[in-house]
């Protein structure tokens, strides 16, 4: 198995403890944290691939009140990855990623589809 990448928000409970469910079981990973260092709409896009989804919004915390401010609700499928792009807090979290494969680990326990 390739090292995790994990898309991660220190500040996010459900990051840590996905956190910790990879380092009990030895698992090395790397921590992307991705408001220090959004990901670009390729990228974006290339997650949604591998999560086996082309919407955008199965990564958006539409909760959000930026996502109201920016009327994302009847926003087409670019102009969502690109607000994704340029507002990062508007991605959920945490996406962990292993080779071709990616789970939002919420609950943090969907990481073992990944690991199992």
């Amino acid at each position: 198995m390739s090292d995790p990448t994990v898309w991660f928000n220190p500040s996010c409970s459900k990051c840590r403890t996905t956190q910790g469910i990879l380092a009990e079981r030895g698992v090395e990973a790397h921590y992307l944290e991705y408001l220090r260092e959004p990901p670009s709409v390729d990228e974006l896009r290339q997650v949604l691939r591998m999560l086996g989804t082309d919407d955008p919004r199965a990564i958006c915390r539409t909760g959000e009140a930026k996502w109201a401010e920016l009327g994302l609700d009847s926003a087409t499928d670019d102009e969502v990855l690109a607000a994704l792009a340029a507002n990062p807090a508007l991605i959920e979290r945490p996406i962990v990623i292993v080779g071709d494969r990616a789970v939002v680990a919420r609950p943090p326990e969907r990481v073992f589809e990944l690991l199992d």
